[in-house]
């Protein structure tokens, strides 16, 4: 990893000489200072202040940091000495500016995984802010005027995309003091579908320049479904009103869909059928996790492979899922290695995000003796970022956090927050991502990260059956898997205080906020019946555990002390489990190497026609032989091995195949083997 943000700048002695001379600006121009923030590679920052519009390098008004950065150098890899001290903040100027007009600072970094952040001071007070984000070359825009003495701007918004009929949803956005006085107080008011108007009081300590996340009291909770437009605005500052109503609204369609019915009486009425939607021909290789996008136009079901260390984990995304037309995309990130490391599980967000949790103890090296140096992803679901290759070294990650290694299961709460079930340390983790830094880049400071150390749990000592957990959005209640102790808790997220002092475990590197919740209500709510709890599903009031060595699902009624209601017999080697959108269950199997649905009796339902296999080829993924199994074929039928190219590589007849291929000395990839009359299969090589 590389970078995050700050500043540093020093000024030849003469202009600075000339900079404290200035005591006014002549009429029609103001005073402007700006503050340059480093990040821990000041070296690498070159940026320059210009006329609106103008290019890198164009009769720039100042150039500072790095004389050794060119604009030609944004995001080249390279790190010249020199420049600006890391993690430095310095203020340059001032510069007698016209007022009203528009200028651009365009900041370079060489490296191209980091940038340094810039705050504008008008004179003397607060005129902009542009935190420090990814990319080789940004450009960032600021107009020359004082602020309005009262200003409280809304300047991001955390409200989900997507909600259910009788589910709350929390409102949330980030404001900004962009005037002149500091803000003690102020009012946030919301509406839904331009009805009447909800107001909340605040009492806050915001000075010029600052900002905070606001989270209204009291959620929103849909009745209906359909497209329901929130506003959220600012109605008063201070007690008065804001003198800038341009930036006081945020405004978002939410997409409220029916609430999922549970199946469970459908379920032990009769013996359901279990229908098996995808296999290894689909590219499901040792899964452990799924989910559903929560956009139902979409209908798109993710699946997540545990794959191998070298290679790192990977997905598969079915469109329209069991259904006739069903598409699948496989896909492994640039840098999965690192970013999705022997991945546990998968949880889709309310904001087009989703996060993944590493397996292991070390994303870089996976050896007990390194620093523990891993913990959950974030991801776009976007298909125009995730997976692709234009975005440098660290691939299209949207952030990660270093504090949770041997992750054994993700839930979703709200926009960027998630909760870990922390297979090191035996406990419990919320992470809150907060802003992202973009596809691809290294700040992961914005972070809030709250360990739970009163959760014990203990992971498969082989790292292999996960420990998932699931949250209840109604109430606050997390469920967790606790493999090791076969058992389920619960912690109620909504319990508990911030301890003094922080976790004894890490931190790694540098967060907003890294601390210990004690005083959590935890309760242990299963203790009998499980040998191998894995996957953890909530549909209603049922609760739904898989039993990876029974291949069961049981289920149990919430309503009556969790008691259990019944068993729906399946395969051992069950994972992880998630509901669709209709109610019905839908598993993977790491044993198998399966992607299934559960049908209730009599359900009228379509599934896509699939050949019957008559052969099939294991292990896959390999690293050394792979053993052909081929039961009725001749002797002499041709098994021939493509590369993606379709080159061919290998070529051996069946009945030489007695002891299996060796695959050692082919390069680590996918590949298409086939069989002589028979359709290909799909071989991954991954050391």
């Amino acid at each position: 990893m590389n970078h995050m943000r700050k500043i540093l700048t020093l000024l030849p002695l003469p202009l600075l000489m000339q900079f404290q001379g200035l005591a006014q600006c002549p009429d029609g121009e103001l005073p402007v200072s700006i503050q340059v923030h480093t990040d821990n590679y000041g070296n690498e920052t070159m940026w320059q202040l210009v006329e609106v519009g103008a290019d890198c390098g164009e009769s720039p008004i100042f150039v500072g940091g790095n004389p050794a950065v060119t604009c030609a150098m944004a995001g080249t890899l390279a790190s010249p000495a020199g420049g600006y001290a890391n993690n430095t903040t310095i203020t340059t100027g001032p510069w007698c500016l016209t007022e009203g007009a528009q200028y651009d600072i365009i900041c370079v970094d060489s490296y191209g995984d980091g940038q340094a952040g810039f705050t504008v001071l008008i004179d003397g007070g607060y005129g902009a802010a542009f935190p420090a984000t990814g990319g080789g070359l940004n450009r960032y825009t600021f107009t020359v005027q004082l602020p309005a003495e009262r200003d409280l701007a809304v300047v991001s918004n955390q409200t989900s995309l997507y909600g259910e009929v009788g589910v709350p949803v929390v409102l949330a956005v980030t404001v900004k003091n962009v005037g002149a006085n500091a803000i003690s107080s102020f009012t946030i008011g919301y509406s839904i579908d331009s009805g009447n108007e909800t107001t909340e009081d605040f009492t806050l300590a915001l000075a010029t320049g600052a900002e905070r996340e606001v989270i209204l009291g009291m959620p929103w909770v849909p009745q209906a479904a359909g497209d329901q437009p929130v506003t959220i605005r600012v109605v008063s500052v201070n007690g008065d009103t804001d003198l800038n109503e341009a930036n006081d609204m945020a405004e978002r369609p939410v997409m409220v869909y029916d609430e999922i019915p549970d199946l469970a009486d459908a379920y032990l009425d009769e013996p359901p059928v279990l229908t098996v939607v995808a296999t290894a021909d689909q590219d499901i290789l040792v899964p452990r996790d799924l989910d559903f996008h929560p956009d139902r136009e979409r209908n798109e079901l993710w699946v997540i492979n545990k794959d191998v260390f070298n290679t790192g984990g990977s997905t598969v995304k079915f469109t329209d899922p069991g259904e006739p037309g069903q598409d699948f995309l496989y896909q492994r990130d640039p840098a999965a290695r690192h970013f999705l490391s022997l991945p546990t599980g998968i949880a889709m967000g309310d904001n087009n995000c989703f996060s993944t949790c590493p397996g292991v103890y070390d994303a870089n090296g996976n050896q007990s003796t390194n620093t523990p140096f891993t913990g959950p992803t974030l991801w776009s679901a976007d298909p125009a970022i995730y997976a692709q290759n234009q975005f440098g070294p660290l691939g299209s990650h949207l952030d990660m956090l270093h504090v949770t290694p041997r992750s054994q299961g993700i839930a979703h709460e709200r926009w960027n927050k998630y909760w870990v079930v922390a297979g090191q340390q035996g406990d419990v983790v919320m992470h809150d991502f907060k802003g992202d830094h973009g596809p691809g880049q290294d700040y992961h400071g914005n972070a809030i990260i709250h360990r739970y150390p009163q959760v014990s749990i203990t992971r498969d000592p082989n790292d292999h059956i996960v420990s998932h957990c699931v949250m209840d959005k109604r109430t606050g209640w997390l469920y967790v898997v606790d493999h090791g102790g076969q058992r389920v808790l619960r912690l109620d997220t909504r319990t508990g205080s911030i301890a003094a002092g922080n976790p004894s475990f890490g931190p790694f590197e540098s967060y907003v906020q890294y601390k210990n919740i004690t005083g959590a209500t935890i309760e242990v709510i299963i203790d009998q019946g499980l040998q191998q709890p894995a996957g953890i599903e909530l549909v209603g009031n049922s609760l739904y555990v898989t039993d990876h060595a029974t291949g069961e699902v049981i289920i149990y009624d919430m309503n009556d002390g969790f008691a259990e209601r019944g068993r729906i017999a399946a395969t051992p080697g069950i994972m992880g489990i998630k509901a669709g959108f209709d109610g019905r269950l839908w598993f993977v199997n790491a044993t198998s190497s399966t992607l299934t649905r559960v049908d209730p009796s009599g359900m009228n339902v379509q599934v896509q026609e699939r050949e019957e296999a008559t052969w099939d080829l294991y292990p896959n993924p390999a690293n050394e032989r792979v053993m052909i199994s081929a039961p009725g074929a001749a002797t002499t039928s041709m098994v021939e091995v493509r590369d993606q190219a379709g080159r061919l590589v290998a070529s051996h007849a069946y009945n030489t195949l007695v002891t299996g291929l060796d695959v050692r000395s082919l390069a680590n990839g996918i590949y298409a083997v086939s069989m002589e009359g028979s359709s290909a299969r799909r071989l991954v090589i991954a050391r």
